[in-house]
This record gives structure tokens, sequence and C-alpha cells, in this order.
């Protein structure tokens, strides 16, 4: 048996089949999964409950009259783009955790609010959390406690049961406005958000592109979201706002930097300090994987197949 994939960001625009593939691999019998996909037990982190906790803070701010302070309505794209950057840097806190055990914090909320203002700092933008009126920062701890603690749960989990052999699945999506020109300006973009990924990140990692169009994603997008609180949470029923999908994801900057790369590796980093990231490039522009949305004793065997053979493909691609 090759080598296994150490961590694989797997990278696509919204509602491409990132979620739907991670699901695949949480099915997968670990025997097929390391003879045919070259995956260790997988390890998942995804940027999105970060992006739910910021507008869901912006939502309590909303109601208790203060200025949101990472987007002005449940609509809108983010008032601070640098924050794309600031993802990045909760995900690399995470990366770092794993293998650990996590305390339990007195206050979850105060825990990720911290967390979220250091993340801040380290792209040179505001940690407006932490400058809050005290009454504010009290009643918005206290809001969102639960759900802070929901999040420090999953991580505490996911930190704790990552053991040598594992292959982390890192997930996130970005892009840029649409008709923009490539190459996209930061902090739009996979070119910036790549580029702020730790050191040891970028050193053990290989990209899964899942590829669609910005028009069908947007199609799916549409075709996914269910309403409400529920859907809202929820990795694979969300719905990105039509702002954002036209204003955020409407250029896909990641075809564009693997043609740079010569169709094999990502470049990312400048001067001296390069990284050449292996990718490979999954076709979702057919769509094989939303049928995973579904419960696993409904999927069809001959779209499981044809799924199969085609991330096969693709993650063979990726072995050093």
């Amino acid at each position: 048996m090759s080598q296994l994939i150490d961590t694989l960001l797997l990278l696509a625009l919204p509602a491409s089949g990132k979620s739907e593939i991670r699901r695949y691999l949480e099915h997968l019998d670990p025997g097929v999964a390391a003879e045919d996909f070259h995956l260790g037990p997988t390890t998942q982190l995804d940027d999105y409950p970060y992006v739910h906790l910021m507008r869901r803070i912006d939502e309590e701010l909303t109601a208790m009259d203060e200025p949101p302070i990472y987007c002005a309505d449940a609509a809108s794209p983010f008032l601070e783009q640098l924050d794309w950057g600031t993802l990045i840097h909760l995900l690399n806190e995470d990366y770092r955790s794993l293998g650990s055990e996590m305390p339990r914090p007195s206050s979850a909320s105060s825990w990720l609010f911290g967390r979220m203002d250091n993340a801040r700092r380290e792209v040179g933008a505001e940690p407006s959390l932490g400058k809050l009126p005290i009454h504010t920062r009290q009643a918005l701890d206290e809001a969102l406690d639960d759900e802070s603690m929901a999040i420090w749960h999953d991580l505490s989990q996911t930190a704790s049961g990552w053991v040598p052999g594992n292959t982390v699945v890192i997930e996130f999506a970005r892009g840029g406005p649409a008709g923009a020109s490539l190459p996209l300006p930061a902090p739009y973009g996979y070119r910036y958000s790549l580029g702020q990924l730790s050191d040891e990140i970028r050193s053990r990692s290989s990209i899964l592109f899942v590829w669609v169009t910005p028009e069908e994603s947007r199609r799916r997008n549409e075709e996914r979201a269910r309403p409400g609180r529920a859907g809202d949470a929820s990795i694979l029923h969300h719905g990105v706002p039509e702002a954002v999908m036209m204003g955020d994801y409407g250029t896909d900057d990641l075809p564009w930097l693997i043609e740079q790369g010569g169709g094999s590796v990502v470049r990312v980093g400048e001067g001296d300090d390069v990284s050449e990231i292996p990718v490979a490039v999954f076709d979702n522009r057919s769509d094989h994987t939303s049928f995973l949305r579904a419960d696993p004793d409904e999927w069809p065997v001959s779209a499981v197949k044809a799924l199969h053979a085609e991330l096969k493909s693709a993650l063979d691609r990726l072995v050093r």
C-alpha cells in the first residue's frame, strides 16, 4: 500500500460537494479508504462553524441595538474582508490542538470570543469583541454560551480523537466578486487564504479541488438550503446569501492557480517563502455528490460506484 495522505485540503465553491464527500469518507471501511483513496481514518476540520457563529454574534448585537461586527445583516458579506484570514487562523489553531486534551472552559463564549479576536490580530484586523461595552459583552456571552460550548465540545472530541496515521481533512471555500480579473486581490480568493495557513499545514498538505462553475454553485446552493436555524447551522443544508454568492464566490481563482502551477501543484506564498502544494481535480460539474445528503441506506448503488471511481482517480494523483 502506498503512503497515506497526511492532510487533505478539500476546497471548492459553496455547495460544490465538499461536505458530501466528507460524509462519504466517514462511511467508508478503513481498509477501503486506505487502499483506494490513500487515506487514514479521517479527522475533519471546517471553518463554517465559525462563520455561523459570526453571524449569530451579529444577530444578537442587532437585537441589543448595537452595531454588528462581522456582517451588516444576515444577507450581507463580511464588513471586514480580512476575516477570510481570521477564519484560516482559527483553523491553524484547531490543527495545532490535534492530539491534545482541551480543558473545559468556565465560559465557552469567552474562550471562543478570545480566540476570534486573537485570529483577527493575526491578520491586522480590529479585535472588536474585546472592545465591546462590558454590559454588552456579558449579555453576548450569556446568549451564545450554549452554542459556543457545542463548538468547544466538537473540537475537543476532534482534538483528542486524532492519532498518528489519521488523515486530517480541512474544508473551506473561497472566491471573489463575479466578473473579477485574476489574480484576485488579497484578501479575496484561495491565493490569500492558502498563504495564511501555518507552515506546518502547508508542508503536510495536498489539495483536492472539487470543481463546479460559479453558476452551478449558485444553483446547488439554492437547492440544498433549508430554511431556519436548523439549516443555517448545518454543514450539509445551510444556504449562502445571494449577495455573498455573487460578491465573494462569483469568481473562483483556484483553476487559475492550478494552471499557474502547471496543473499538478498550487504555489503558495511569496519570495523565499513559497510552498508547492500537490493538487488534483475532482470534476463535479456533472453532479456526483448531491445524493449523499440523503440517508446512507437510500444511496443508489450505481451513484456510489461512479463517485468512488472518480474520487479514486483524483486521489491517486495526490500520492507523493
